[in-house]
C-alpha cells in the first residue's frame, strides 16, 4: 500500500490565495515527511484548483493558456508534481473547447469536463463537447497520450484527490489522500477460503491504515490550519500482477475478468469498501484503469473484457471508464454515446463516475499499444461498438434523471 498522492486544494481567486498557497507548500513538505516516517511511500504531491472557467477574465484560448502555463510554472516551483485546474462547466459552455489548447501548451496540467450533476441532470450538449475534446486531444501527440490528462465527469463532488477530476469549490485550503492499494486486495483475497474471510481481510487492512493515516492527517491539519477532506481508498493498481485489481477480483473465483460472475465479484469488493470506517473523500469505489492494470490489460487483449463490461461494473459502484485504449479512428459521434451512458448511470444511481478514453492515432481494434510510461502496461486497442446517436439525443436538452427510490 502506498499513497498515490497528497492532493492539496486552493482557490486562486481568493484575496489570500498567495498566503494559502505558501502555507500549503510548507504543509506538503511536512506531510510527506510525516507519512513516510510512518512507513507509507508518497509517490506524488499534487495541487488542484477551483474550476478554471471561473478564474478567467475571458473565455478565449490565449487567456486560458496563459493562466494554465503560469500556474503550472508556479506549482512546479513549489514542488508539486501535477496540477489540476478543475473542470470546464456547462455554465461556461465555451470552456470545453479551450481544453486541447491548454493541454497542448502544458506538460503536467490535468483538467476535466462536467457532463452531468445530480441537480441539473445530464447535459446533452456537454456530453457532445467532451467527446469533441477527446478527439481533439488525441491528435496532440502521435501516441494520443494527452487524453491521460482529461476526464469527462458526472456527479462529482469537490476535493476528491484522484486526477484528472480533482477540483476545489471553497475558499479554505484543504487536502486529501489518494491511495494505491490494489495490492491489499490481492493479498486479502489470495489468503481467503471464503468470501466472508476475503472481505474481512481487506476491510481489516484498509481500516487499520485509514485509522493511522487519518490520525496523522488531522495532526497536520491542526498544525497548518488546513482542512483535511478525507481519504480515497479506491484500490488504484500499479502495472504488476501483485498490484492488480483485476487480479484481486479473479482471486474471488472469476475465471477471467469479463466473464459472467465478474459483476458479483465487483459488487462484493465495492460493498466491502462501503463498510470502511475511514474519513472519505472522492470515489472510494472500484477503480479499473485498463492501461494501468496488468490483468485488465491482459483480459482486454484476450477479448474477455470489453467496453460494455466496464460500463456494467460501474452499475455496482465503480469509478467509471479509465485509461481505455480505443481506435484512433473513433469519432466524436461514436464516443458521445459511451459518455452519455456514463453520465446517465452516474445521475440515475446517485454516484460519481468519470470517463478517461484514449483513442490512439493510427491504431485500430486488436492492434498493440506502444506506450513507454512507468504507470502503463501495454495491451491491445479495445473495440468501440458505438454508432452515432440520433435525434432527440443529439439535442441541447438537460435530461433530468432522479435516482431510483425503492417503493
Amino acid at each position: 500500500m502506498k499513497i498515490r498522492s497528497i492532493t492539496c486544494f486552493y482557490h486562486p481567486g481568493d484575496p489570500d490565495a498567495e498566503q494559502h498557497l505558501a502555507r500549503l507548500s510548507t504543509f506538503v513538505e511536512a506531510a510527506r515527511a510525516s507519512f513516510e516516517s510512518a512507513g507509507y511511500t508518497v509517490q506524488t504531491v499534487r495541487l488542484a484548483t477551483t474550476p478554471f472557467p471561473e478564474l478567467l477574465e475571458t473565455l478565449d484560448a490565449p487567456t486560458a493558456v496563459r493562466f494554465a502555463t503560469g500556474l503550472e510554472e508556479k506549482s512546479r516551483a513549489l514542488g508539486y508534481d501535477y496540477l489540476s485546474i478543475g473542470p470546464a462547466t456547462p455554465h461556461h459552455a465555451a470552456s470545453y473547447a479551450l481544453i486541447p489548447d491548454i493541454l497542448a501548451e502544458t506538460q503536467n496540467v490535468f483538467t476535466s469536463g462536467v457532463m452531468a450533476a445530480a441537480l441539473d441532470g445530464v447535459r446533452l450538449s456537454a456530453v457532445r463537447a467532451c467527446a469533441e475534446v477527446i478527439v481533439r486531444n488525441a491528435t496532440l501527440t502521435p501516441d494520443g497520450f494527452a487524453n491521460l490528462r482529461f476526464a469527462a465527469t458526472a456527479n462529482l463532488r469537490p476535493d476528491g484527490p484522484f486526477f484528472p477530476s480533482a477540483f476545489h469549490h471553497d475558499h479554505m485550503p484543504s487536502f486529501a489522500l489518494a491511495m494505491e492499494c490494489a495490492d491489499s486486495a490481492v493479498e486479502a483475497f489470495s489468503q481467503a477460503e471464503t468470501v466472508a474471510a476475503a472481505r474481512q481481510g481487506l476491510l481489516a487492512r484498509l481500516n487499520a491504515a485509514g485509522l493511522e493515516l487519518a490520525a496523522i492527517a488531522r495532526r497536520l491539519a491542526r498544525r497548518f490550519h488546513v482542512r483535511f477532506s478525507g481519504i480515497d481508498f479506491s484500490p488504484a493498481p500499479y502495472p504488476q500482477d501483485c498490484c492488480s485489481l483485476g487480479g484481486a477480483l479473479e482471486k474471488l473465483g472469476v475465471s477471467s475478468l469479463g466473464n459472467l460472475g465478474s459483476v458479483s465479484a465487483a459488487a462484493i469488493l465495492a460493498d466491502t469498501l462501503d463498510q470502511g470506517e475511514w474519513p472519505r473523500a472522492g470515489f472510494n469505489g472500484l477503480m479499473l484503469p485498463v492501461l494501468e492494470d496488468s490483468i485488465l490489460a491482459a483480459r482486454a487483449t484476450q477479448g474477455s473484457l470489453e467496453v460494455k463490461d466496464l460500463l456494467l461494473f460501474s452499475c455496482v459502484c465503480g469509478t467509471g471508464l479509465d485509461t481505455v485504449p480505443l481506435p484512433g479512428s473513433a469519432s466524436a459521434e461514436q464516443i458521445a454515446p459511451v459518455l452519455l451512458d456514463v453520465a446517465s448511470l452516474a445521475v440515475r444511481l446517485g454516484k460519481p463516475l468519470t470517463a478517461r478514453l484514449m483513442p490512439i492515432p493510427g491504431k485500430e481494434a486488436g492492434e498493440e499499444t506502444g506506450f513507454d510510461f512507468d504507470y502503463f502496461c501495454n495491451g491491445k486497442i479495445m473495440a468501440l461498438p458505438a454508432a452515432p446517436l440520433q435525434a432527440p439525443l443529439t439535442g441541447f436538452e438537460q435530461v433530468r434523471l432522479r435516482p431510483r427510490q425503492p417503493r
